[in-house]
């Protein structure tokens, strides 16, 4: 059994959540938001997101993480600082020692839910078929469970090929 951490980093909300998987089996075991005062400095921020995942992963005990990769839009300023929230949920996991995957946005919609054009609603929809009993509070805690389940699924992948495994 591994334990995997998923982070849907934000400024103003930052979306975790953990699971178990044994073979092709995947159980929730916690998930939620690190919110942040948008009134608050940005470095001030920063810190709440660092301390509460250092938090997270000293309590939870994840072997390894994933984060969603951050999508560039329009807004500059808003991209900057997603990107040092990105920073942040990168570095925290590798501080403690795990590895670090990394996902964009369309692999993990079509990890989870098979196509890369999936809206929200239907990334929660099967986060909650794939994890029976799972109780989400935002959809950033389902598109961090969605991270979570999609670097399961290319985690299996690439120990089947390591080993050599054909799939059909």
């Amino acid at each position: 059994m591994v334990r995997l951490l998923g982070i849907d980093p934000g400024l103003r909300f930052t979306g975790w959540g953990v699971i178990d998987v044994e073979g092709n089996r995947l159980r929730h075991v916690e998930n939620g938001v690190i919110a942040t005062n948008s009134a608050d400095s940005v470095p001030d921020r920063l810190k709440v997101l660092h301390d509460n995942l250092h938090w997270l992963i000293e309590r939870l005990q994840p072997a390894e993480a994933a984060v969603e990769e951050t999508y560039v839009n329009r807004n500059g300023a808003a991209t900057l600082k997603l990107g040092y929230a990105r920073g942040v949920a990168l570095l925290a996991p590798a501080l403690a020692g795990l590895s670090v995957a990394e996902y964009g946005a369309l692999a993990v919609k079509k990890a989870v839910v098979g196509t890369g054009s999936a809206d929200k609603k239907q990334v929660e929809m099967m986060v909650r078929r794939l994890l029976p009993g799972v109780e989400v509070i935002r959809a950033d805690a389902s598109d961090a469970l969605a991270v979570a389940i999609c670097h399961a699924h290319h985690r299996a992948s690439a120990r089947h090929i390591a080993a050599g495994v054909r799939m059909a």
